[in-house]
């Protein structure tokens, strides 16, 4: 005869918050565990490229983890790619060469 299962918790309803997997035990018996759902890669605010060294998690679960799983030891680390980075500082030096250049037209 077959085991009857009962549902651990949530709701009963088959829907992507609450997926199950029976599993069998060493006793034989045959339990059902709930499954989490995926986290995705973060994503580069200005270019939308996928964030490299960056752990993939489901939002709660990013908040718990150490903050060297979090981030990547640079300027706009775990925001920013290292491209729109290095975007961002040259076109900063570049705007402040450029006032440099308009004081100095104006000085003679």
């Amino acid at each position: 005869m077959v085991q009857r299962q009962t549902i651990p918790s949530h709701h009963t309803y088959k829907t992507r918050s609450n997926r199950m997997v029976k599993v069998r035990t060493p006793g034989k018996n045959l339990v059902l565990h709930n499954i989490k759902k995926r986290g995705k890669l973060p994503k580069c605010g200005a270019c939308h490229r996928k964030l490299l060294g960056i752990k993939m998690a489901r939002s709660a679960d990013f908040s718990r983890m150490k903050k060297h799983h979090r981030t990547v030891n640079r300027v706009y680390g775990g925001v920013l790619c290292s491209e729109c980075v290095k975007d961002k500082i040259i076109g900063a030096f570049m705007d402040e060469e450029l006032k440099r250049a308009e004081i100095g037209s104006k000085a003679h």
